[in-house]
């Protein structure tokens, strides 16, 4: 997480905020990232939260201010920015940017944006392992744990899976920042081949394991739903390519800015399933903001399209149908990462 430093002798670190505008909030939020930290990228119009300071103003009153929050993934640091001799600029690591903040709530939030219960998850020991390092038994032990049915390696293959979805949605965001750039194109075919591969071997892997963490069907609609939102992204990509668009509306952009939110979302839910009772209740905040991205997405969309149809719709048809194409993509990855959300919660009522 990139913080700034205030203006002024203090200097405490910040996030990037200012007031509101006409414009939409996080349309405002991220012109203000770029003025006050010279980063430009997608920012998700759904906000992570909000949060209150007290802010002294210019006639020397102090007042209370709610700040709504949204993540912006950067795609670009600018080596000059208009705020730069006023303000230092630093990337930090999650929990040392929580501790940099002066803000309580500030402070939590920045916490809850992490994926603070994965190494825990990730970590946890099994039963048998337990047994096995109290009992002191483990030369006795050891044959028979090489016996025992072999239980695939899922877990890994599902977060293999949650970072290939974050690198494809990352290269979307750069694909709409530029859609003439073919490299980003060829990039995100390259991500659903990985994809399409990992896919292929969950699958077979279901099949020959005696074993298996959850349900066989739970895993295969899973990972199933996962895959489809690399499709999606990749469809995406080439609809822009075959029309050569040009111009992206703000409304695409918005969505490919929840698009990458929820591929974030997605890859912190991803490692929590190691341990589904113990992390049951941020897995259900996490399914519920995804939940929340897609309605958000759906919105943007039907706004977008109203946009296209009057400004196209009678002048110039092939623009209209070539945005309508790239909305219909758009839409179905957000709705893929519902459908992924959907299956989380599925796993979670199964098994917490």
């Amino acid at each position: 997480m990139m913080l700034v430093t205030t203006r002024g002798a203090r200097g405490r670190w910040v996030i990037p905020k200012g007031n509101a505008s006409a414009d939409p909030p996080h349309v405002s939020a991220a012109r203000e990232a770029e003025d006050e930290a010279g980063v430009r990228g997608a920012a998700c119009p759904t906000p992570l939260g909000s949060y209150r300071y007290r802010k002294r103003q210019r006639n020397g009153a102090t007042l209370m201010l709610d700040v709504d929050v949204f993540p912006l993934a950067v795609t670009e640091e600018l080596v000059r920015w208009k705020e730069q001799g006023e303000r230092e600029r630093r990337w930090f690591s999650l929990s040392e940017a929580a501790e940099a903040v002066e803000e309580e709530d500030l402070r939590n939030l920045i916490r809850s944006f992490a994926p603070s219960e994965f190494m825990a998850a990730a970590r946890r020991a099994t039963l048998f392992d337990t047994v096995v390092r109290k009992s002191r038994m483990d030369a006795m032990f050891g044959w028979f744990q090489r016996l025992l049915p072999k239980t695939g390696n899922f877990f890994e293959m599902f977060e293999a899976h949650a970072a290939i979805i974050l690198a494809a949605a990352d290269a979307t965001a750069r694909l709409l920042d530029n859609p003439t750039e073919p490299d980003h194109i060829r990039e995100i075919n390259e991500r659903e081949h990985d994809a399409d591969e990992l896919n292929r071997t969950v699958l077979q892997t279901v099949r020959q394991t005696f074993l298996t963490p959850f349900d066989r069907g739970s895993i295969a609609s899973l990972i199933s739903a996962m895959d489809d939102t690399v499709d999606e992204m990749q469809a995406t990509a080439n609809a822009i390519g075959l029309y050569e668009v040009t111009a992206i509306p703000q409304e695409m952009k918005d969505m490919v800015a929840i698009i990458v939110d929820a591929a974030r979302v997605t890859a912190e839910a991803i490692p929590l399933l190691r341990d589904v009772g113990r992390n049951a209740g941020r897995l259900h905040e996490l399914t519920e903001r995804l939940v929340r991205m897609e309605s958000h997405a759906d919105a943007i969309h039907a706004a977008g399209l109203k946009r296209a149809l009057r400004e196209h719709g009678a002048s110039n048809t092939l623009q209209f149908v070539t945005d309508r194409e790239v909305y219909k993509h758009l839409e179905r990855i957000t709705d893929a990462f519902e459908d992924v959300a959907d299956e989380i919660d599925g796993i979670v009522i199964e098994h917490a």
